[in-house]
């Protein structure tokens, strides 16, 4: 399948959270692939180490910073070294979460505080950290993960569904706030995306369940997501902010 080039995202400073595997790798192959000067982090050193080295003769090979982003002063830290190693940063994909199961009983006040620092609050901390740039740069795109999950009702996810549901209100307000700087923020949904990590969580017959709620036949690849993050990240959406945009093979 060929895919779109878009002119205005080549030399773009890109820096995606979550890079290192599953939607946040194919966020990361997309935007080299249009040239783009991307950054990454994650915890998974292996797998983001691979990454780099699969990609290393890109135009711009992405550059891997190691980030436990629940850490908030190390996050800071770390979005102050991308923006004086690329010299800026003009797009800022808020990609990270992680999506374990639980049960309202497992929930502790300690367990909610780990959830929502894994899943929600760095969205806001990387976003405040990459804005100074971005005004000094004359505009920029913010793009937030959200999940389909909490549109479903799935179960054991509450936290994880609190949070989710938390971004796109997060989306909103920056959006209405940052929008007189040209600065567009927008929220990716996406519905059940097949990547190694979502493939423990179900059987074949899981899948095919899956598939048979969706409107479209087939799974939606890492690939599928990281064609609408590079459209909302281009100048051909420049119009398009506050936004929630799904894709989800019609998942209802």
């Amino acid at each position: 399948m060929s895919r779109a080039i878009y002119p205005s995202l080549k030399g773009k400073r890109v820096f995606i959270s979550g890079g290192g595997s599953g939607i946040g790798e194919g966020l990361v192959e997309a935007f080299v692939a249009q040239g783009a000067r991307v950054a990454f982090c994650d915890i998974a050193q292996a797998e983001s180490d691979a990454l780099v080295e699969r990609l290393g003769d890109a135009e711009y090979a992405p550059a891997f910073y190691p980030c436990d982003l629940r850490d908030i002063e190390a996050l800071q830290a770390m979005m102050a070294k991308v923006d004086a190693d690329l010299g800026g940063i003009d797009i800022l994909i808020n990609n990270a979460a992680n999506d374990d199961r639980h049960s309202i009983d497992d929930v502790t006040p300690a367990y909610w505080d780990d959830r929502m620092a894994v899943n929600l609050r760095h969205l806001f901390f990387a976003a405040q950290a990459a804005i100074p740039a971005m005004k000094r740069a004359g505009g920029g795109v913010i793009v937030n993960f959200g999940s389909i999950s909490w549109h479903l009702a799935l179960p054991e996810l509450v936290l994880y569904q609190t949070a989710k549901a938390a971004i796109e209100g997060l989306t909103r307000s920056l959006a209405r706030d940052l929008g007189r700087e040209n600065i567009r923020v927008n929220t990716i949904i996406p519905g059940n995306v097949k990547t190694p990590r979502q493939m423990k969580w179900y059987t074949p017959e899981g899948e095919a369940e899956i598939v048979s709620a969706q409107c479209l036949d087939g799974r939606i690849l890492p690939a599928d997501v990281a064609a609408l993050a590079l459209f909302l990240a281009s100048d051909d959406a420049r119009m398009c902010t506050g936004h929630d945009y799904f894709i989800d093979a019609g998942w209802r």
